[in-house]
């Protein structure tokens, strides 16, 4: 499958799947429902902790992985933004990581082949195994009169990502997807993870890497500029690198042509549905956006292509559309937006 991933990506635009908690909440769980028969007597509340649900829930997981492929997803991403012991903690389940990330993966996997079965192999279809930021950072300190203190260590990030990309392969996922990430040594610390389980394993998968610029300064959080963060990953070898969350895809333009001019490997775009209304909502429509993430196609500045908080099948629907109407990206070809 990853000489597959690799070879497509040369050949179209690549649709990535769209936003997972925006089709949970959709299910209005309650704790009862999160808990399952499994954890109904589990100490501390666990409502919220989404990636349990590939235990409780799967049969959910699953059907939203199947939508995401029907509408037209090349690549859908596993239910594991916080599946890693450094998150999970909080809910006191940091034991249940490498379980939740393989039966997440399995989740996905079942989607694929429930596709296969109604559609056909004709379109390949992937899964990326999604690694999230945790919810610690290496770079910056959480108490403003200690700025020397850090709430985790590089060892212990490396160690958690070691262990969570060990369930999401051995669960059958094509290629492994950092993603929003604001801190890039939290990063560093998931690639050298990723790269040590890869050789002792003795094999290739694609890495992908997608950052987030989380205001208008045009920074990650952590201070670096969309330059920065690339050169600071260039030593990972990427199948893509790119920009997801926060911003829309009117916002977002600048940021992504920013990677276009200078990458050399794939690059990928994954915006919100616009910016979140007074209720923290998201009101852009599919066809909206879809004609926002056209200008990126028009001037092939892309390869990769989908939706982050807000978005929907339908929105990713509207994209794979647009998308097919174009070529991706060629780096001597990208001009600006």
């Amino acid at each position: 499958m990853s000489v597959k991933l690799a070879d497509l990506a040369h050949k179209k635009i690549l649709i990535l799947d769209g936003a997972m908690g925006t089709m949970i909440q959709r299910h209005q769980l309650t704790e009862e429902d999160f808990r399952g028969d499994r954890f109904k007597n589990h100490s501390v509340l666990v409502k919220g902790n989404n990636d349990l649900l590939c235990l409780t829930q799967p049969q959910i997981i699953e059907d939203i992985h199947f939508q995401y492929f029907e509408a037209g997803a090349d690549i859908v991403e596993t239910n594991t933004f916080n599946a890693q012991k450094i998150s999970l903690a909080d809910y006191e389940m940091q034991d249940l990581a490498y379980e939740i990330n393989v039966e997440a993966a399995k989740c996905a996997v079942r989607a694929r082949e429930r596709f296969y079965n109604q559609y056909g192999r004709e379109n390949p279809k992937f899964i990326a195994g999604a690694l999230g930021p945790t919810n610690k950072t290496a770079s910056l300190s959480p108490d403003v009169n200690d700025p020397g203190f850090r709430g985790v260590t590089f060892d212990e990030l490396v160690e958690a990502y070691k262990e969570q990309t060990a369930g999401l392969l051995d669960g059958g996922a094509d290629a492994l997807l950092v993603e929003t990430i604001f801190d890039t040594l939290n990063a560093k610390a998931a690639f050298f993870a990723i790269e040590e389980l890869l050789e002792e394993r003795n094999i290739v998968v694609p890495i992908m890497a997608s950052g987030t610029i989380t205001d208008a300064s045009g920074r990650t959080l952590s201070g670096q500029t969309a330059q920065a963060f690339h050169i600071s990953l260039s030593h990972v070898p990427l199948l893509s690198i790119g920009f997801n969350c926060a911003l829309g895809a009117e916002q977002l333009k600048p940021y992504v042509q920013v990677l276009s001019d200078e990458c050399s490997c794939m690059v990928s775009a994954y915006p919100n549905a616009g910016l979140p209304n007074a209720m923290g909502h998201y009101d852009q429509s599919p066809e909206e956006m879809a004609s926002l993430i056209e200008e990126y196609l028009q001037r092939k500045v892309v390869n990769i292509v989908g939706g982050c908080c807000g978005t929907t099948p339908d929105h990713i629907r509207a994209i794979a559309n647009v998308a097919k109407k174009y070529k991706p990206r060629n780096a001597a070809e990208s001009i600006s937006i």
